[in-house]
């Protein structure tokens, strides 16, 4: 083996060690040549190896870091459990994370879980055989409590870094956590319909994972804030059996019981996301009533449902691809020990045709 090989091998040993203790940057090419007993020339050679294996980059006129790669390629692959690779949300996040990780030499290897809390084990189960380097969770009903935490921290054990995306279960209350500022989202849409003269304000919202109770908790906030009538009555809750049958076999029933239970006397909707919306809109279609005429629908996501229903659909939007840079970058900072927080995305508010004034 040349000199340099071997040079290459023993910095990529303390690499490893110095991610570790989240230190990216290598010493000098004068220090390491001090360090090893070898000349300059030697030194760049290893290091352009390393470079070469994409497990340093330069800086100009910084000197060598570490990429977070390992020299095992496999070593890698970066999981991510998602309640479903083919929901309307998931596919754009999905190519955005899986671009960025990519641009970095990590790929995206996808587990649906179908947010159902068995699945997510078994998932979890098949990885800890071999404990991937890190993994990005979307957590399967995370509004109630999780019997998978001991996998969970198993992996932590075995040196997995978790992230956590949209959401995180309470019993891992110190995890990084990429997701919505579901709260300041809810406020959001709540003022916008309260700015418009709206007083009798109703909202449908998920009930099994998180981010329904804290989009509800946001626009409940603002009408308490702004003096509108608070009413259990007007809220709607639903979970994700009724999701399934929805997309499955377009069973709507839960949203025509939704109308008639919690909607009356009523002149705005808030709804959980797009496809509650888009769904609502022609159910109320269907009973005569006029969006936005008589009643205002807004709700989160933007997504091509929010344009595809045939009244365009007011809705709450990221800048593009902010999602899934920020999760990417920030499981790439990880791997390679650099501390970070969790983060909340920013809503901005997306006009379109399905919102307008209270009727007289």
């Amino acid at each position: 083996m040349n000199k340099y090989e071997t040079l290459s091998k023993q910095l990529t040993e303390l690499i490893s060690q110095n991610l570790k203790q989240g230190i990216t940057a290598l010493p000098t090419e004068t220090e390491i040549a001090e360090q090893y007993q070898v000349s300059r020339q030697t030194v760049r050679a290893a290091l352009s190896l390393l470079k070469s294996q994409g497990l340093i980059e330069s800086r100009r006129g910084s000197g060598s870091y570490a990429t977070g790669l390992s020299p095992a390629t496999d070593r890698n692959l970066i999981p991510i459990l998602v309640a479903s690779s083919q929901e309307y949300i998931y596919p754009h996040l999905l190519t955005d994370i899986r671009t960025a990780l990519a641009a970095k030499g990590f790929q995206l290897q996808v587990h649906p879980t179908e947010n159902d809390t068995s699945s997510e084990r078994q998932i979890l189960l098949s990885l800890l055989t071999a404990p991937p380097r890190g993994i990005i969770v979307e957590g399967s009903k995370s509004a109630l409590p999780t019997p998978n935490t001991d996998l969970f921290e198993k992996l932590k054990a075995a040196g997995t870094q978790l992230l956590f995306l949209h959401n995180k279960y309470d019993a891992l209350p110190d995890e990084i956590c990429i997701k919505d500022d579901n709260y300041y989202g809810g406020y959001l849409l709540a003022n916008h319909l309260a700015e418009l003269g709206h007083t009798h304000i109703s909202g449908i919202f998920k009930m099994d994972d998180k981010q329904g109770p804290e989009r509800y908790l946001g626009a409940f906030c603002c009408l308490r804030d702004q003096n509108v009538e608070l009413s259990d009555r007007n809220v709607g809750w639903f979970q994700s059996t009724d999701i399934e049958g929805l997309e499955k076999r377009q069973d709507s029933r839960f949203l025509a019981s939704y109308i008639n239970e919690h909607l009356s006397g009523c002149t705005a909707v808030i709804c959980y996301n797009d496809e509650i919306a888009y769904w609502l809109i022609k159910e109320l279609s269907y009973v005569g009533i006029r969006v936005p005429r008589d009643v205002s629908v807004v709700c989160f996501d933007n997504t091509y449902l929010s344009e595809l229903s045939k009244v365009r659909i007011t809705t709450l939007s990221h800048r593009p691809h902010e999602m899934g840079n920020c999760v990417a970058e920030t499981m790439i900072r990880m791997l390679q020990g650099i501390p970070v927080v969790s983060q909340e995305i920013p809503w901005e508010l997306v006009r379109k045709e399905s919102d307008g004034p209270a009727p007289a």
